[in-house]
């Protein structure tokens, strides 16, 4: 392509250009390549009209080098059959004498004379992209949270739907009202820990898909008070939770030395206890896990003491759990919760029994 000379000028106003380029950039957060590129499309098709539709411009805004220019190339003829495409030798030689021998020429054009089309065409892709890059930069947040616990203020509750608007960061998520916490109250101004339990990325946009109530805010809540659990040396082997009454934890630590409950719960409680504060005042039972089920299963039936465990049946996992008949209330639990809660935990169906054998009349 033939060099284009720039007037002193043109240099004035491509620095002007490039310097808005880089203030958008700034305060938008739109790299300024890619504004650049959705103004060379739109001056591209612009100027394509004027030319008969034919595709011979060429638009350059090269932000590194601070290069903007629009030129159309034209086929260098004796005679003109097609003025869009075409210009004679007579006319060529008037703009540039050594075109010739290339048998084309580049014309420039000025930018400025596809005016409204541009600056209309280039509003919109900047609106564009400004979505785009905002969209990114969402998407990109919240996936490196995914299944993490995050900190949010609620900025409102729809009082239709009772879903709970959440400021993250600099972005915006909803905890819908099945997520939230049965009875727990939240009002504009608070701040709440939520877990992230999926990110994907829609037509509409992320979407992120947050709780109150899913097993693993409990998990990272005690990952977070607990550095043993954090660093691996306890290991948190399944939960069981029933949001806003109860959660079952099971724990596991290979070091016989290590009391892998006590360290859940904390000097005085003080561990467990930051965690149940954050849960509204949800019970939280810690547990021993153990690869023998009648072990486990009993650990699972906590508060309530089991007598015995005799395993039904392995596939599908059933066990009968006897307790003494003062203990059968606190095995079930209010509505059947406690056994509910220790089924989950452990993978089994319990039925529970009374140590004698034979239910109060």
């Amino acid at each position: 392509m033939a060099r284009v000379k720039m007037t002193a000028k043109e240099k004035k106003d491509n620095k002007e250009l490039f310097a808005a380029l880089r203030l958008m950039e700034q305060e938008k957060g739109v790299p300024c390549e890619f504004i650049a590129e959705k103004i060379a499309e739109a001056i591209t098709v612009a100027a394509k009209k004027d030319f008969g539709g034919n595709e011979i411009v060429t638009c350059v805004i090269d932000v590194e080098n601070e290069i903007f220019r629009v030129t159309a190339r034209k086929e260098i003829v004796d005679e003109v059959e097609n003025p869009y495409t075409q210009i004679s030798r007579e006319d060529a030689a008037a703009i540039d004498s050594k075109a010739i021998e290339n048998g084309f020429i580049d014309i420039k054009l000025d930018p400025k004379k596809f005016g409204r089309i541009v600056a209309q065409n280039s509003k919109n892709n900047f609106r564009q992209g400004v979505k785009e890059v905002e969209r990114g930069h969402t998407l990109a947040e919240f996936q490196s949270r995914n299944h993490e616990v995050v900190t949010a203020l609620v900025k409102r509750i729809d009082p239709k739907t009772g879903n709970a608007i959440l400021e993250i960061g600099t972005n915006e998520a909803v905890l819908p009202k099945a997520e939230q916490v049965p009875e727990e109250v939240l009002n504009e101004g608070d701040h709440i820990k939520v877990y992230v339990v999926d990110v994907k990325e829609t037509d509409r946009g992320p979407r992120v898909m947050l709780s109150r109530t899913h097993p693993g805010l409990v998990k990272r809540l005690f990952e977070t008070e607990v550095p043993e659990i954090f660093d691996g040396t306890i290991e948190i082997k399944s939960i069981s939770r029933q949001a806003g009454s109860r959660t079952k934890m099971a724990v596991w630590c290979s070091n016989t030395e290590i009391d892998a409950i006590g360290a859940c719960i904390g000097q005085r409680g003080a561990r467990v206890n930051k965690i149940v504060e954050e849960l509204s005042g949800e019970k939280i039972d810690i547990v021993k896990y153990s690869e023998d089920p009648v072990a486990f299963v009993s650990e699972a039936l906590s508060p309530a003491k089991v007598v015995s465990v005799e395993i039904q049946s392995v596939d599908p996992k059933v066990c009968v759990a006897r307790v003494p008949e003062s203990q059968l209330s606190l095995a079930i639990g209010n509505k059947g919760q406690n056994v509910r809660l220790a089924a989950k935990l452990t993978g089994w169906k319990i039925d529970i029994h009374p140590e004698s054998g034979f239910f109060g009349e």
